[in-house]
């Protein structure tokens, strides 16, 4: 894992979440995609080297959905980014640790990505992303 690639944060109402942000981080909002199979929109910000993503779900019974109706607004995970995620898939699967996908998967902002259970890492739901090429 190299570097932490961002920071990603559930939120109720992705444009009130979007201003609240900006006026925060003194920073607009640099991008913001749908990635339908996850059923989630999303908005990111750059606050220096760091990125934050805003999650909002777009189905009641989403996974962004369901996590805010248990645990409220707040950080939903954190993501690494890798060189090769099968390989870090691999090494994770052989070190013990239970992935939530099976292979990697298109995610936002041009990334492959995979979960890694938060049962294994202390409550902390793990994503690892690795730029598409």
């Amino acid at each position: 894992m190299n570097k932490i690639e961002h920071i990603g944060i559930a939120v109720r109402n992705l444009g009130e979440s979007i201003k609240l942000y900006e006026k925060l981080l003194n920073t607009p909002c640099y991008k913001t995609e749908t990635v339908a199979s996850e059923h989630v929109d999303t908005a990111f910000f750059l606050n220096g080297p760091n990125k934050i993503e805003l999650l909002a779900s777009t189905e009641p019974d989403g996974v962004i959905a369901k996590f805010i109706d248990k645990k409220g607004e707040g950080i939903h995970h954190i993501a690494f980014d890798v060189d090769d995620i099968h390989a870090e898939m691999e090494r994770l699967r052989n070190e013990g640790f239970i992935l939530l996908n099976e292979q990697p998967k298109k995610g936002a902002d041009n990334k492959l990505i995979c979960f890694v259970h938060p049962k294994n890492t202390n409550g902390v739901l793990i994503e690892l992303c690795q730029e598409m090429r």
